[in-house]
């Protein structure tokens, strides 16, 4: 048996362009691996950068217990969607990081408790949600009073835009802060504190686990410390080629189009557990 999945009772993972299919969704493959890692009482951790209203959304189709880490860290939900744990960044943080040159094109949004602030309307975005659950409004961030965010968010489709904004912001001394691009398009700053793995670990540790007894799977340079933390990180093989060399220990499993996530453990963890009976 595979010495790095003998003792693994915790599996953790990202949802978009990992758990969920290019099309935003959990596959029914995916969805009866889900059961029968419930039926076999592993603890099931889903930690995204979504908001938790659009998470939550997404994970109850799964119908099992799934502890929710979501806005990379900010948020820790249990099962019953009990709020374990929440952080929100200052609104002056917000206000003095925000207070660079910012490229027109480039698409702003505050994630707030129940509604996210942005300076445009991006279909792309909202195609993220196959449920409208997690609402857009659209403001002036010059007029704007009450910056306070759970974190910030940065889109275009042109990377080196993110790059040189990222570049900006951090110049401009926001020491309180620390950034990841959940996709290329996708550049988020939260603060310095806040971070998957940190998370996790606290749920582990609720739950008498260790990170060590957790496999996670993730394809985001926000899932790099979650990857690294875990006893055995996973890497999609849609990731980025950039996430792929950033890790190169890490093993490269099939992309989320091809049930990447649920191919794995049944062929891996839930087959080798089936084995020991």
């Amino acid at each position: 048996m595979n010495s790095e999945l003998k003792n693994i009772k915790v599996i953790v993972t990202d949802l978009d362009g990992t758990l969920l299919n290019p099309q935003h969704k959990i596959s029914d493959y995916t969805k009866s691996i889900f059961q029968e890692l419930h039926n076999q009482n592993y603890l099931i951790v889903v930690a995204t950068g979504r908001h938790h209203l659009d998470a939550m959304a997404i994970i109850s189709t799964l119908d099992v217990p799934v502890y929710l880490v979501s806005s990379n860290g900010a948020r820790i939900h249990s099962p019953e969607k009990e709020e374990l744990f929440a952080f929100d960044l200052n609104s002056e943080v917000v206000k003095a990081a925000l207070n660079v040159e910012i490229d027109p094109e480039i698409t702003v949004v505050l994630f707030k408790e129940n509604v996210w602030q942005t300076n445009k309307l991006n279909e792309k975005l909202n195609s993220f949600q196959t449920e409208l659950k997690y609402l857009p409004e659209l403001v002036d961030f010059k007029t704007l009073e009450d910056f306070g965010a759970i974190k910030i968010f940065f889109a275009h489709d042109n990377h080196e835009k993110l790059v040189a904004l990222k570049e900006a912001i951090l110049a401009n001394g926001s020491s309180e802060l620390h950034h990841a691009f959940s996709l290329p398009t996708c550049l988020e700053f939260m603060d310095k504190s806040v971070d998957k793995a940190v998370a996790i670990a606290r749920v582990l540790e609720k739950e008498g686990f260790t990170m060590q007894e957790a496999v996670s799977f993730g394809d985001g340079f926000n899932d790099v410390q979650m990857l690294s933390a875990t006893g055995k990180g996973l890497i999609m093989g849609n990731a980025p080629i950039l996430l792929k060399e950033t890790l190169p220990n890490l093993e490269v499993i099939k992309t989320n189009a091809e049930d990447g996530v649920a191919h794995y453990i049944a062929s891996r963890i839930l087959d080798e557990k089936l084995a020991e009976c």
